[in-house]
């Protein structure tokens, strides 16, 4: 393909602009950690589907993560885990980078004992329902109270043991289960971040009304509250800044880079129960551009005491922590950079293809095949043993206009490729045929679009759910307002309307 000139650019951005009237005129758009207590057992490393079905099977306290004591950890949070106590009340403090814990337990219960002179006794211990709750005070001073645990159901213990003529018998209440949720599921919170199938916005930021390039319907904020858990989008560097721009400043630019994961830092700040995940896209990689290039904007961002660095590096599937644990540490948010890494020197910044492997990137078959692009040269096996992958399931239409090869979001088919059915073309086949040829559903799934779908708006959730073996019940998208779809066949039209109008232009140009 030849190279696009600045005079294209310019003209793409007129035509953006004239797109963005044309649409106006005819349509209106649509911390620190808090404290788990977690009897459920943590997943196995194998990471398959039939892990994520048993997961979620019943509790057993020796995998605890119930907090007592007192700790103090700046990487990393090591509890001890102690047999439950019924009543609980634990504060978490947060101060700066480093993380405070300080837990305290009581225990209350009602007994009764028994003896006879015969020389046999028994004694029973009975534990009534009881609630803990959880104090989270944010680095912003502002404190919030939820609900961390209760004590369900009706499992209970008996053990006997005789000696001699002396019997004794204890029997203990109902196991403990976690209630608060770790990326809107209690389920995940023993499950390792390498075992959870999650949801990417791509181009998350590339979200500017009327404007022909954008991906997204809802800003940033709304999407993490949605549920997208993957944050990803194009970089360049410009004049010494760097930009979220999309193939261009000219045509697309949402802003320096250091503005976008600051509103990012934000709404991690505002929800200590969230893991979060930033794949940054190195547009500059060619120029020259590296990791140490983005240490700037993730320092003035506010996203620094919340980046995590891994144990190892590269780090293998089955050696990711659970979120519960990640969110106990305090370090929620995970950081990757698709080329240009440099884990010696910027250890938070996570090279994307020795953890991922990843589908097509920018298809336009709609039929999505599941087969390994990138990284070049990853053997199949050694892919699905040690790497996580992501699944590109974002849908492009290629035109050929001048001599030249364009590609934009299909969004006359976005309802079919966003849906949840084993279907042809929709993203629940997709990932099911992925599950089987891989042994695991993809860790992240990269949608255009997320809140239209098929048969109802947010659709892309349903589909990760039932990977994960969970259900999805929120409400989506947009605060409820999830859209019918009916822009996608207008902002079809409009791009192709871009497309002819900018190669129109440039045609002009160069042949004056």
């Amino acid at each position: 393909m030849r190279p696009i000139s600045l005079s294209l650019l310019a003209a793409a951005a007129l035509a953006s602009q004239l797109v963005g009237v044309l649409a106006q005129s005819s349509s209106s758009s649509q911390t620190d950690a808090g404290t788990i207590i977690n009897a459920s057992p943590a997943s196995s490393d194998s990471d398959t589907t039939t892990d994520r079905a048993t997961s979620t099977a019943s509790a057993s306290s020796s995998n605890s993560l119930a907090l007592t004591g007192t700790a103090t950890t700046t990487e990393s949070a090591n509890f001890e885990s102690p047999v439950y106590s019924p009543t609980s009340q634990i504060r978490v403090t947060t101060r700066s980078s480093s993380t405070t814990n300080t837990g305290t337990s009581s225990s209350t219960g009602s007994g009764s004992g028994s003896s006879s002179s015969s020389g046999s006794s028994s004694n029973s211990n009975t534990n009534s329902n009881t609630h803990s709750n959880s104090t989270v005070t944010t680095s912003s001073g502002r404190t919030t109270t939820q609900t961390v645990t209760t004590i369900t159901g009706g499992d209970s213990s008996t053990s006997t043991r005789t000696t001699g003529s002396a019997t004794s018998s204890t029997s203990t209440g109902p196991i403990p289960s976690n209630t608060v949720p770790c990326n809107n599921y209690p389920e995940f919170c023993s499950r390792q971040y390498s075992n959870i199938t999650q949801i990417c916005a791509h181009n998350s930021y590339f979200s500017v009304k009327n404007n022909a390039a954008s991906n997204q319907d809802y800003d940033m904020h709304m999407q993490l509250d949605d549920g997208i858990r993957m944050i990803q989008g194009e970089t360049q560097l410009v004049n010494g800044t760097m930009y979220g721009c999309h193939t261009s400043c000219d045509l697309l630019n949402a802003g320096t880079y250091a503005s976008i994961l600051s509103r990012v830092a934000n709404w991690v700040e505002a929800h200590p129960y969230d893991v979060v995940t930033i794949l940054v896209g190195n547009s500059d990689y060619d120029k020259g551009v590296t990791a140490l290039d983005y240490v700037q904007p993730f320092e003035e961002s506010g996203l620094m005491p919340y980046l995590y660095e891994p144990e190892y590096v590269p780090q293998r599937r089955n050696q990711w922590p659970t979120l519960g644990e990640m969110i106990l540490s305090g370090k929620r948010v995970v950081a990757f950079i698709d080329y240009n890494a440099n884990q010696t020197a910027v250890p938070w910044l996570l090279d994307e293809y020795t953890h991922f492997w990843s589908t097509p990137f920018s298809p336009t078959d709609p039929d999505f095949p599941c087969s390994l692009q990138l990284p070049l040269h990853l053997d199949n096996e050694t892919a699905k043993e040690e790497f996580m992958y992501i699944a590109n399931h974002n849908l492009n239409v290629r035109f050929n206009i001048g001599g030249y090869n364009i590609l934009i979001p299909d969004t006359y088919h976005i309802q079919r490729t966003n849906g949840k059915y084993d279907q042809f073309g929709q993203l629940g086949a997709m990932t099911g045929n992925c599950t089987e040829l891989w042994d695991a559903p993809p860790n992240f799934l990269v949608v255009d679009y997320y809140n239209r779908g098929d048969p109802v708006p947010g659709s892309v959730f349903s589909v990760a759910a039932k990977a994960n073996n969970v259900t999805y019940n929120r409400q989506c998208c947009g605060n409820g307002n999830g859209g019918d779809g009916s822009t996608g066949t207008l902002s079809a039209t409009m791009s192709m309307l871009a497309c002819t109008v900018v190669f129109s232009l440039f045609l002009y140009l160069i042949s004056s």
